[in-house]
């Protein structure tokens, strides 16, 4: 019997945890081999590793403890990749070589496999002075561009693009422009951007008083406070970003404040991390803890078995800290000095529903309180039992410790037991997006986000490169219909899309009251929420305690959401367009069918030459007229080399296939231009060009850019692709961004970052 409680579970084990041989062959032969590697590289640290070992399979073992991707690809692989998920990079220095010193750290923490954030706010606006070279400097969002620039060259660890956040001050000269920068959707495309929100910002806007931008102590310009406020509410309500961080909070609320001031988080925000802070992540699921589910009177969560899966969980993560590699110096001393790790939850959603408790509601939020408060005694307790075992982290030092943060809300018991002997890690709990160990697990509920979907379809990569589109039904819907059969899911079955803003709101404020660090999670908001009511959820978020809030409200350039059908007894996955119907069944709608070819087309031929070849290579690019403008459609690509032929005709072959779906096919040039030969580039009419296909890449967005396609090299599309794609079986069009991975309109909002329902491409890695 297998262990995965649904196909897609192998599948996302198969392509992103199992290990394999760099030919492909596999190395784990079943999900119980990657158990046992896990556990074993984990409990190598140990006097007894054997005893441990055992140990820890037991708590991978069906899903119950769901170690971060990182670790659960990577631990006991020898590959020279980091465990750790979040970083955040050191401060920026105010100076040319100091900036690029920062590049440079940047895109080595990226290779390896790191999600990155930094803070902007310490460069100097645009228009200062720049001493000595009797120039103005140019300022924070310049200096983004090119993190961005290479961002998009670096290829993560397990094939992933790296993620970033940016961060900047609410005080900045700049922040105007930080804010509006994403409106341009072809800026930043590589960064999440979240506005650092101070308390006395947030007391000026209440007050509707004035607010000074200014830099090293330099007043540059006078706002009102609310004006700034409206301006950040007005981008976030079209555009979904920037993001708030309540910045004041989270220093205040932090158990290290007595070392270190934190300026920044990793990509999802999960993460507040001082400058070259790492922290690793890790989930306990909660729907596997269930006893007894739907059961009127008996459905519980066993807080027994919850406090030994914690205890096991915190040493497991504990023993990463000496199994992972660190892409820095500088962050594998911060991480031995603190010895910071985020445990977690997923699963909640599902494990209330099991329990026969409503999402979003008081009774809900409740039990979501006591489930993290059981999670967080057992977190610390388990970390003092190491402390004396293996010592406290380096930086400990009691009463300045148990006066800051979440200690000074501790209960008493667990305050002398640090007291007494110390603590191991300096924070334990985060809540960090979940969707791909989520999937892996059996497509349990991710995080603490409500249920998106009761059921999906998904298209999946195959082995040999075919997708297939298969059933993605939640976890505990499945449960359901295995007790149950068709009978109609009960009234407390709610999701993100049926929810008032209010209730995710209330759900993350009661996670967050025992979280040490902080949460990800989205808010979703009706498309026709008004724009007082939508900054009225901002206002909820900071009355409530937390940390920072993230928002996703559907419109024409964030892109629609999928909707559940109200019918309980059929539940599905439906598209929603404007005044269309519902469609009868429970596919996700797929944007985009392949364009017809007219008998002739327009089109032009290029010469690209290749110092290292012989022969030139000649591409064709063909255009079709849809809605009065034209667009590529196909392309040849011929050389007399024959060492190009294989390769050059499934290029074409490829290539053409995308254009011919429509929509935005501009990431063909982006995934061209990202290659880089191992062999190294070459100089063409002066610059440099990483490869030979980042070249045709160049080729193809030149041509672009001609025939009006694209605004510019580097920039984003000049009219709407939507507006030239059609809906299956609808004649409504699609709205937002197409995926950058298969080119589906599923872009939905998960846990602070953008996620395809299609395809599982995420942002965020």
């Amino acid at each position: 019997m297998s262990r995965f409680a649904a196909p897609i579970a192998e599948q996302i084990w198969d392509m992103k945890y199992r290990f394999k041989q760099a030919d492909g062959t596999p190395i784990d032969q079943s999900v119980e081999d990657s158990w046992r590697r896990i556990a074993r590289s984990l409990a190598s640290v140990e006097k007894e590793p054997t005893i441990w070992e055992d140990k820890f399979y037991q708590a991978l073992e069906d899903f119950k403890y769901l170690p971060a991707g990182r670790i659960t690809a990577g631990a006991g692989t020898e590959r020279r990749v980091t465990l750790f998920n979040c970083f955040v990079m050191g401060t920026i220095p105010d100076s040319m070589g100091g900036i690029f010193d920062m590049l440079k750290e940047a895109a080595l923490t990226m290779q390896q496999g790191g999600g990155i954030g930094y803070d902007f706010s310490t460069i100097r606006p645009k228009g200062a002075d720049v001493m000595g070279v009797a120039a103005d400097a140019s300022g924070p969002l310049s200096f983004m561009d090119v993190w961005d620039a290479m961002c998009r060259t670096i290829m993560s660890a397990g094939s992933r693009r790296g993620a970033m956040m940016a961060t900047m001050r609410c005080d900045h000269p700049d922040i105007e422009d930080f804010i509006t920068a994403k409106s341009d959707a072809a800026r930043l495309r590589m960064f999440n951007v979240s506005v650092l929100v101070t308390d006395k910002f947030m007391e000026a806007v209440k007050a509707d008083g004035q607010w000074k931008l200014q830099f090293n102590d330099k007043v540059y310009h006078t706002v009102n406070a609310r004006d700034l406020w409206n301006k950040i509410m007005q981008s976030t309500y079209d555009y979904a970003e920037p993001g708030v961080i309540f910045i004041d909070r989270i220093n205040d609320a932090n158990n290290l404040s007595y070392v270190e001031s934190i300026a920044a988080t990793n990509p999802c925000g999960e993460q507040p991390l001082p400058p070259y802070g790492a922290c690793l992540l890790g989930s306990i699921n909660l729907a596997r803890l269930v006893h007894s589910p739907y059961e009127d009177g008996k459905a519980h969560v066993c807080l027994t078995a919850l406090n030994d899966l914690v205890a096991t969980a915190v040493r497991m993560m504990d023993n990463v800290v000496e199994a992972s590699k660190f892409p820095l110096p500088q962050q594998e001393q911060e991480a031995q000095a603190k010895r910071r790790i985020g445990l977690g939850v997923t699963g909640l959603a599902d494990a209330l529903l099991m329990t026969g408790l409503e999402y979003g509601t008081d009774e809900a939020a409740a039990k979501t309180e006591e489930w993290m408060k059981a999670i967080a005694r057992a977190s610390y307790l388990a970390s003092v039992d190491l402390a004396t075992e293996k010592g406290a982290f380096p930086l400990f030092d009691a009463e300045p410790y148990l006066s800051s943060g979440n200690m000074k809300q501790m209960d008493n018991d667990v305050r002398d037991a640090i007291r007494e002997h110390g603590i191991r890690n300096a924070l334990l709990t985060s809540v960090a997006p979940t969707g791909t160990i989520s999937l892996y697990a059996g497509n349990v509920s991710s995080g603490i986000e409500p249920v998106f979907a009761y059921a999906y379809t998904r298209k999946v990569l195959q082995k040999d490169g075919s997708r297939t589109e298969e059933e993605v039904v939640d976890y505990a819907v499945q449960m359901w219909r295995d007790k149950f059969g068709d009978k109609p899911l009960p009234d407390h079955f709610v999701n993100a899309q049926t929810l008032a803003p209010t209730a995710h709101v209330k759900m993350q404020a009661a996670a967050q009251k025992w979280i040490d660090s902080s949460i990800s999670k989205t808010i979703n908001c009706p498309e026709d929420i008004s724009f007082e009511d939508f900054k009225d959820v901002y206002m909820q978020a900071w009355d409530s305690g937390c940390k920072g809030c993230t928002t996703y409200r559907p419109n024409d350039v964030t892109g629609s959401v999928l909707s559940i059908s109200e019918e309980k007894s059929a539940p599905e996955v439906v598209a929603k367009d404007d005044d269309e119907p519902m469609q009868p069944h429970g596919d996700v709608i797929y944007m985009s069918e392949p364009l017809d070819r007219p008998q002739s087309l327009e089109g032009s031929t290029y010469k690209l030459k290749w110092p290292d070849s012989e022969h030139a290579i000649y591409l064709t690019v063909n255009d079709i007229i849809v809605g009065g403008r034209r667009r590529p459609f196909e392309v040849f690509i011929n050389s007399k080399n024959m060492e190009h032929y294989a390769w050059t005709l499934a290029l074409t072959r490829m290539i053409s296939a995308v254009f011919r779906r429509g929509g935005d096919v501009s990431f063909v040039v982006e995934e061209l231009k990202a290659v880089f030969d191992p062999r190294g580039g070459a100089w063409v009419q002066g610059k440099y060009i990483p490869s030979i296909l980042a070249a045709i890449g160049g080729v193809i967005e030149r041509h672009m850019v001609a025939i009006g396609f694209l605004e510019g090299e580097g920039q984003g599309l000049k009219s709407d692709p939507q507006a030239e794609a059609m809906v299956v079986n609808t004649d409504t069009k699609p709205r937002g961004k197409a995926c950058p991975s298969c080119g589906q309109f599923d872009l939905r909002m998960v846990e602070g970052c953008m996620t395809c329902a299609s395809c599982g491409h995420s942002k965020c890695g």
